[in-house]
This record gives structure tokens, sequence and C-alpha cells, in this order.
């Protein structure tokens, strides 16, 4: 089994861009001007032109302004001050200050698109400081 990560955009080129700066991804495959592949995750990124307005799911409807959704991406960094930095100079926007966590650091961001994104720094052994046995 393999996880692809599709996230709507609308505009393709732009959106890229984006991507390669706040993230440090590389262009792989072209889709025409309707979508882009971009690797440097451990998952394959699909950027996809929809247009805002058109059917999302459901009956909802593709809008680029900050919105919520239960499924976000956490992007685990190793100098978290560093990633921030970089994300906010390509365009970002922080939404919470800094935290400090048993585990490590966290951020959370929103892309010019709306889409939510977490960034991590683990620190000690990560996720395994807080795991139950």
């Amino acid at each position: 089994m393999k996880l692809l990560v599709n996230i709507d955009v609308p505009d393709v080129r732009e959106a890229e861009a984006f991507y390669i700066r706040a993230f440090g991804l590389t262009p792989a495959r072209r889709f025409g001007d309707d979508g882009v592949e971009l690797l440097g995750f451990e998952v394959p990124l699909y950027l996809l032109r929809k247009e805002a307005g058109s059917v999302g799911a459901g009956d909802s409807r593709r809008r680029y302004g900050r919105h919520w959704t239960p499924v976000h991406c956490d992007v685990v960094v190793d100098d978290l001050d560093a990633a921030l930095a970089r994300a906010l100079e390509a365009g970002a926007t922080q939404e919470t200050p800094l935290r400090q966590a048993d585990w490590g650091r966290i951020v959370t961001l929103a892309d010019p698109y709306g889409h939510g994104w977490c960034l991590l720094q683990f620190l000690g052994r990560g996720y395994d400081e807080i795991a139950t046995p």
C-alpha cells in the first residue's frame, strides 16, 4: 500500500513555487497545467488545479481562504526556527506561537491557499517521550 497526498490549489505554478520555497521540495512529473508531483517528503505531494467554487465533496464548494479540516499534514524538521523562517518567507502565515511539549516543539501555519500545516521538531525520543505502554 502507498499513500499519496493531494492538495487542491487554484494555480499550480504559483503553488509549486510556494511549496518549493517553503519546504524545499523538488518538482517531478507534470500533468499539463492541471497538476505537478513534488518530491522530498516521505510521500509524494500532488498539487492539483481545482477552481475556487467548484464542488469538492458532497455539497461543499472549494474555497481558498483559511478553512478548517480534520485532516492536516505535519512536517517534521531538524531546526524548527529555520524551517519556520523559510515557510514565512515563502508566503505561509504563522497561526500560533512556537510551543514546547514533552516530545518537542510545534508551530502551526497556513499556506497561501488556506490549508493548515504543522511544523514539528522532535526532541529527545520524540513521541516515544509520551507513548503509553
